[in-house]
């Protein structure tokens, strides 16, 4: 039996989106040299530096993000969590409306490359993070949401999200000087 109450559903939402934003972001991070290109005199103005403390709060702010994912998606559970493959649904819905197509001009969206200055190289750069983790976001929730009797995703993803709410604390806490870094 899937839990559809809005507050079960919100909850594994906020989880899993924290925790695949998480780890998409930080394979991108070393994969794709994020602290170099955001370096790039191109870019430099636009985004902050891997080394400023709201950067590494990135991860802190995701609940509130997910917490907005969870109320979007509970008035459509019967659209996208009772189908077999809905999470396909839902995943249409986020990569077309939340990065192709937003209402702003943001990175790697159709209005970030008409309207910003920041080269078509940033923008394709981007996409393979945010379309991979809008896939995993969509189809774990779908399968936690589906299948509340496997216990040990509680556990798995439960830990990863206090992990990672931890570490961004940390991170957060050494960018502002609170803890010595190592050269």
């Amino acid at each position: 039996m899937r839990s559809d109450t809005f507050l079960s559903l919100t909850l594994k939402v906020v989880i899993v989106h924290t925790v695949t934003y998480f780890l998409m972001g930080l394979l991108a991070f070393t994969l794709l040299d994020y602290a170099g290109r955001f370096a790039d005199p191109a870019v430099a103005t636009f985004m902050r530096q891997a080394s400023d403390p709201w950067v590494a709060s990135g991860p802190l702010f995701q609940v509130l993000r997910g917490l907005l994912f969870g109320i979007a998606f509970y008035p459509l559970r019967e659209i996208v969590f009772a189908r077999k493959h809905g999470w396909l649904v839902l995943w249409l819905v986020l990569v077309v409306v939340g990065i192709l197509a937003p209402f702003g001009a943001a990175p790697s969206s159709i209005e970030g490359m008409i309207y910003t200055i920041l080269p078509i190289s940033f923008h394709v750069m981007g996409l393979p993070e945010v379309v991979i983790q809008a896939f995993l976001l969509a189809f774990l929730s779908h399968y936690w949401i589906n299948h509340p009797e496997k216990k040990w995703l509680d556990w798995v993803l439960g830990v990863a999200f206090i992990s990672v709410l931890l570490l961004s604390t940390v991170g957060v806490l050494a960018g502002l000087g609170f803890i010595p870094q190592t050269p």
